[in-house]
């Protein structure tokens, strides 16, 4: 008896940037990965603080350079970030060399990929850590951080061809100084709510 072969499913059209900025601009709080629209996961307490003080500190990094501070940057956090027709996400915080952008971040979403990108994990960590880990080492993004509350731990990833390489990892109370922000020491408890303290030694540091 012959059985009749089954029907594949019908495919999942993708969805688009135009589907995403569908979404009314006060409600959207979702990103574009792999051609699915996912909502971003919550912004806890610890979330919400990691961010800010990490971007507090690389603030000596967000000018000019030349001077008594590095400079050479643009950052911003929760910018809207295309990098191809299936993906537009919305990095926790991410970096540009000026003399890449040397107009600065304008309108959305930047079309030229990130210098630098940190995640700091939440309750969507899966993609942080896999999907749109994914899609940042295709599109040669060339430092990927992630800052995980839960851990209190850090973890930096320098792009190779072959996948992210992780290159330094750190918890609380270490101090340490991490690509491409190596020129100032980093003290890794102030993103999970220490004060800085000057006097310790930097790891690493020459």
């Amino acid at each position: 008896m012959n059985v009749p072969a089954r029907k594949a499913p019908p495919a999942v059209p993708l969805a688009t940037l135009e589907d995403l900025y569908a979404i009314p601009e006060e409600k959207r709080r979702h990103e574009l990965i792999e051609g699915v629209i996912y909502e971003k996961g919550a912004a806890t307490g610890e979330h919400g603080h990691g961010q800010f003080k990490l971007s507090t500190w690389m603030a000596p990094f967000d000018r000019r350079p030349g001077g008594r501070f590095p400079g050479g940057w643009w950052f911003g956090t929760e910018i809207d970030v295309c990098f191809d027709g299936k993906n537009t996400f919305v990095p926790d915080v991410a970096g540009w060399r000026r003399e890449r952008l040397p107009e600065g971040l304008r309108g959305a979403p930047i079309r030229i990929r990130p210098d630098w990108v940190c995640e700091i994990l939440s309750t969507n960590r899966r993609n942080d850590l896999v999907k749109k880990k994914r899609v940042y080492h295709r599109h040669e993004v060339p430092h990927y951080w992630i800052v995980d509350p839960v851990e209190e731990s850090l973890s930096v990833y320098r792009w190779d061809p072959a996948g992210y390489t992780e290159i330094l990892i750190a918890e609380r109370g270490e101090r340490v100084r991490a690509e491409p922000f190596d020129a100032i020491p980093l003290q890794v408890g102030i993103l999970f709510g220490d004060d800085e303290e000057d006097e310790e030694p930097a790891t690493g540091a020459p």
